[in-house]
C-alpha cells in the first residue's frame, strides 16, 4: 500500500510539473523575423471618439430583438440584460446635451479570455484594451486567462504588461494566452467563471470569440447580474468565419486576413491551372456552416466556379445535382478547348446537402446513444444505409466522427472536395465512354485551405479593427455596461470616420424553431446564430453578375500577398464595401431627425405645421408597421 501511495504521489507531482511547464510556455518573448519586428512597431490609429482621457457616451432607445416573434422568449430568458439601450461613444468636440461625460477613472481590474478558434488580430484586442486601461489609470490591471476557458475556470492568469505584449503586437495566433474549449455553458462552468471573477475581484471580463462564445458571454452577463456579481461581461466579435454579422456588427476580426491569404493561394493555383491546362483544382475553404469566406475569396481571385452552401440549401440540391452541375461546367469549358479550372467549396456545404445532412443527423443521434462507430452502419435506416454504402470509404470514416460542441459535424475533417472530385471524375469518364463528352480525360487535384491562413500575420485592417475594439472594451466598462458587444460601423471608410459603440448581445439574438416531424416543432434557446450569405444581398448579386464570365473566360485575378504599406495595404473586403450597412450611424441620424421634429412641432406651432407632421407620421408608421410584421420576411440588415 505504501508503494502504491508513493507511486500515486509521484504521478501527481509529474502531472503538476507538466501543467506548470505548459503554463510557463505562455507569454514568453517571441523570436521575430525582420518583417515581424517591423510589424510590431506599427501603431494602429484610433478614431477621434476614442482619443483622450475622457469617455463620452450617448445612450439611445431601448433595444428589441431583431425578430419580434422571439422577443418574448428572449426577454424571459434574459430579464436583467434584455432591452438595454445601444451606446454611442462621442468625440470631444461633439455637442450632445444628453451625453454622459465620464472623467473619473478608478483603477480597474479586467480579465480577458480567448474562447473561440484562433483568428488573426486577436492579440491586438488585448493591446488596445491594455493601452486604454493604462491611459485612463496607470494603476489598472489586465489579467489574461491561460489556456482559454479552462484557464478561466482554474483561475490561471498572466498579468499582461506592455513588455510581455512587445513581441505579440500585430502578430497572428493566440499563443500569448492560448485557448482550449470554446464554451462557458454548463452550470458547473458558469459557477466556476463566477467564482474566478469574484475571487480575482474583477471589474470586467472580456470574452473574445464568435457566435457561440458571445452567446455564452450573454448568458454569463445575465447570471452575474442575477447574482449581483459586480463583474461586467463584454463580448468581442473575433472569428475567421465572418458569420457573426447582424445589424450592429459589419464584420469580424480575422475575416479580412483569412480572405486575403486564401485569395493569394487560390490565385496561385489559378495561374498554375492556366499554365498546365490539364488539371481541375477543387479547393475547400474553412468557414464553418456559412460561405462568407468562400464568397469573399471568389470576388477577390475570380476562380471559375463556386458552389455556396446557401445556394445548395435554398435549391435543395442533392449530391447528384451538384455533381451534374460541375460536370456540365467541365463539359462546356471542354467545348472551348479548356480542360482546366478552379472550383471553390465552403467546408459547410456538406451539411447543406439534404440527404447527407439527414444521414449525419442519424449518425450523430446514434453516437449520442453510445453506439460505437463500428456498429453505426448496422443501425441506420434503410435509405441512410444505402447512401452510406454509396459513399467512398474515406468519407464514411469522416462522417462517423463525433460532432462538435454545437452539434455540427467536424467540417474541417470531412474532405468534401475529394468526394466531389471523385464523383465528377466517375461521371466524366462515363460521358467520355458514352461519347457525350469528347474532351480530354478529367484530372482533379484537391486542396483544403484553412489552417494555413488562420495563423497568418493580421492584415492592416484587422490590426486596426482589433485594436479599436480593445479600446471600446474599456469605454463599455467605464460606462458601467454589462452584456454588451463592442461594435464599429462605417468600417469601409478610413479609421477617422469609424463609428464606435456598443450593443446589448441580447438584441442580436434569435430563437429558432426545430421541426420534430408531423408538423410539430420546438423552440430552441435564444442564441446568436451564424449569419449565412444573403442570397438577396449585393455581394451575392455581384457574384451572379460575373458568374458566367468567371466560368468561361479565365479572368483570374491575383491580389498578391498581404500588403502592409503601399498599394493594397488599405484594401478592404469586397463584401464589406459593397454592402451598405452603417446601422449604428443610421440609428443616430434617425434620432437627430426625431429630435428636430420635436423642436419644430411643439405647442405654439402653426396648424399647417401640425397637420403636415401628423400626415407624414401616419404614413411612416403605416409603412413601418407592415415592414416590421413577422409575415413580411424583412431582415434588419
Amino acid at each position: 500500500m505504501i508503494f502504491l501511495s508513493v507511486g500515486l504521489v509521484s504521478e501527481c507531482c509529474d502531472a503538476r510539473k507538466k501543467e506548470e511547464q505548459m503554463d510557463s510556455d505562455f507569454g514568453n518573448e517571441r523570436e521575430l523575423s525582420d518583417l515581424q519586428k517591423l510589424r510590431s512597431q506599427y501603431r494602429p490609429e484610433l478614431p477621434p471618439c476614442l482619443q483622450g482621457t475622457t469617455v463620452r457616451v450617448e445612450f439611445g432607445d431601448a433595444t428589441a430583438a431583431a425578430d419580434p416573434s422571439g422577443s418574448h422568449t428572449i426577454s424571459r430568458s434574459f430579464p436583467h440584460t434584455y432591452g438595454q439601450p445601444i451606446a454611442h461613444f462621442l468625440r470631444a468636440t461633439a455637442t450632445v446635451p444628453a451625453a454622459q461625460v465620464i472623467t473619473d477613472h478608478p483603477a480597474t481590474r479586467v480579465g480577458l479570455v480567448f474562447c473561440g478558434r484562433q483568428s488573426p488580430g486577436g492579440h491586438n484586442v488585448i493591446w488596445g484594451l491594455l493601452d486604454a486601461l493604462k491611459v485612463h489609470n496607470p494603476k489598472s490591471t489586465l489579467l489574461g486567462f491561460l489556456g482559454g476557458s479552462e484557464g478561466l475556470f482554474a483561475q490561471k492568469t498572466l498579468e499582461v504588461t506592455d513588455d510581455i505584449l512587445a513581441t505579440y503586437k500585430n502578430q497572428g495566433g493566440y499563443d500569448l494566452l492560448g485557448r482550449t474549449k470554446d464554451q462557458i455553458r454548463t452550470t458547473e462552468q458558469v459557477n466556476a467563471a463566477l467564482n474566478a471573477c469574484t475571487t480575482l475581484k474583477l471589474d470586467g471580463l472580456v470574452i473574445i470569440g464568435g457566435v457561440t462564445s458571445n452567446t455564452d458571454a450573454a448568458q454569463l452577463a445575465e447570471t452575474f447580474a442575477e447574482r449581483k456579481c459586480p463583474t461586467k461581461v463584454v463580448g468581442i466579435p473575433v472569428t475567421l468565419n465572418g458569420d457573426l454579422k447582424n445589424q450592429f456588427v459589419e464584420t469580424n476580426v480575422g475575416f479580412d486576413t483569412i480572405c486575403k491569404v486564401n485569395s493569394q493561394l487560390i490565385s496561385n493555383v489559378c495561374t498554375d491551372a492556366l499554365s498546365a491546362e490539364k488539371y481541375y483544382y477543387f479547393i475547400r475553404l474553412m468557414g464553418r456552416k456559412a460561405s462568407h469566406v468562400a464568397l469573399e475569396c471568389t470576388l477577390q481571385s475570380h476562380p471559375n466556379m463556386i458552389i455556396l452552401g446557401e445556394e445548395v440549401a435554398a435549391s435543395k440540391l442533392t449530391l447528384f445535382d451538384i455533381t451534374k452541375q460541375i460536370c456540365d461546367a467541365v463539359q462546356a469549358r471542354g467545348e472551348q478547348d479548356k480542360f482546366h479550372g478552379v472550383i471553390l467549396l465552403p467546408e459547410g456545404i456538406i451539411e447543406s446537402i439534404p440527404e447527407v445532412y439527414a444521414l449525419l443527423q442519424e449518425i450523430h443521434g446514434l453516437l449520442k446513444q453510445g453506439v460505437s462507430a463500428d456498429n453505426i452502419f448496422a443501425q441506420l435506416s434503410p435509405w441512410a444505409s444505402a447512401l452510406f454504402e454509396f459513399l467512398p470509404p474515406f468519407i464514411r470514416k469522416q462522417l462517423l466522427l463525433h460532432p462538435e460542441s454545437d452539434d455540427s459535424a467536424q467540417l474541417s475533417q470531412i474532405e468534401t472536395e475529394k468526394l466531389l472530385a471523385h464523383l465528377v471524375e466517375e461521371e466524366m469518364n462515363k460521358r467520355l465512354k458514352e461519347g457525350t463528352y469528347k474532351g480530354k480525360k478529367f484530372n482533379g487535384i484537391c486542396h483544403f485551405f484553412g489552417y494555413q491562413a488562420r495563423g497568418s500575420l493580421p492584415s492592416k485592417f484587422d490590426c486596426d479593427y482589433a485594436y479599436v475594439l480593445g479600446h471600446i472594451c474599456y469605454h463599455i466598462l467605464a460606462s458601467g455596461l454589462n452584456g454588451y458587444m463592442a461594435t464599429v460601423t462605417n468600417l469601409k471608410n478610413p479609421v477617422n470616420k469609424w463609428r464606435c459603440g456598443a450593443a446589448p448581445i441580447t438584441a442580436m439574438m434569435t430563437v429558432k424553431r426545430y421541426g420534430r416531424g408531423h408538423g410539430a416543432s420546438t423552440l430552441g434557446k435564444p442564441a446568436l446564430h451564424p449569419a449565412t450569405v444573403d442570397l438577396k444581398g449585393k455581394a451575392y448579386e455581384l457574384l451572379r453578375q460575373n458568374a458566367t464570365k468567371f466560368l468561361m473566360d479565365d479572368v483570374y485575378r491575383n491580389p498578391g500577398p498581404l500588403q502592409f504599406d503601399g498599394p493594397g495595404a488599405d484594401a478592404k473586403a469586397v463584401t464589406l464595401c459593397v454592402e451598405d450597412q452603417d446601422y449604428m450611424g443610421r440609428i443616430k441620424k434617425l434620432q437627430e431627425y426625431l429630435d428636430k421634429v420635436r423642436s419644430i412641432v411643439k405647442p405654439g406651432c402653426s396648424q399647417d405645421v401640425l397637420k403636415a407632421a401628423l400626415s407624414a407620421m401616419a404614413s411612416v408608421t403605416d409603412i413601418l408597421s407592415v415592414m416590421s410584421s413577422p409575415s413580411s420576411g424583412n431582415t434588419p440588415f
